[in-house]
């Protein structure tokens, strides 16, 4: 990076539970089976926009262990980040785990609450990360957001899921999200 280059914000979103519609068994988030299943929560477009127009970067990271699990299929998780990027043209990258995760003997680096994904994403777009923020409705996310030097928002879905650290932020939809961050967008770094 040249030493006139400019860092930039973000606002780091999670998929499932955050942007669109989750399956919720016995308390606990599930991503959609099917793209036909894939649904957007109403506040996601308008609140994208406001954050794109804020001068923030918008990039999806998201864990999708099930195509590791044999549970679901790359083309179908690929379908619906079609389906998504049509819907948002305001976001800027999207980055995927697709790892099963550590308790199926498949570590790494980027699985939630791991922050692969977001410094991956930081580096390649110049992302400054302490002005930059992460969306996140599960404990994975919030943990996520710390360790890479984000400030965290939950949204909170009322999951029978216990938070691991306090976020910076706790909010009831993504819409309280974006005012969150739009109101102290100048704040400094809450820790």
């Amino acid at each position: 990076m040249g030493e006139h280059e400019i860092m930039r914000r973000a606002v780091f979103l999670d998929r499932d539970g955050v942007i669109n519609k989750p399956v919720v068994r016995e308390g606990r988030p599930q991503p959609p089976a099917e793209v036909n299943d894939w649904e957007l929560y109403e506040d996601v477009p308008a609140g994208c926009a406001q954050l794109e127009a804020a001068g923030y970067l918008l990039v999806v990271v998201t864990n999708q262990p099930d195509v590791a699990r044999g549970a679901q299929t790359r083309r179908v998780v690929e379908a619906m980040q079609r389906k998504m990027l049509a819907a948002l043209p305001q976001i800027a990258r999207v980055e995927v785990c697709w790892h099963a995760g550590a308790d199926w003997a498949d570590p790494c680096d980027c699985r939630k609450p791991q922050p692969g994904m977001v410094l991956r994403a930081a580096n390649a777009l110049n992302i400054d990360l302490t002005q930059s923020f992460l969306i996140g409705d599960r404990w994975r996310d919030v943990d996520c957001g710390h360790a890479a030097g984000c400030r965290t928002v939950f949204i909170d879905r009322n999951y029978s899921e216990a938070l691991k650290q306090p976020p910076d932020w706790s909010v009831q939809s993504f819409g309280q999200a974006v005012e969150v961050i739009l109101r102290t967008e100048r704040a400094p770094v809450r820790r």
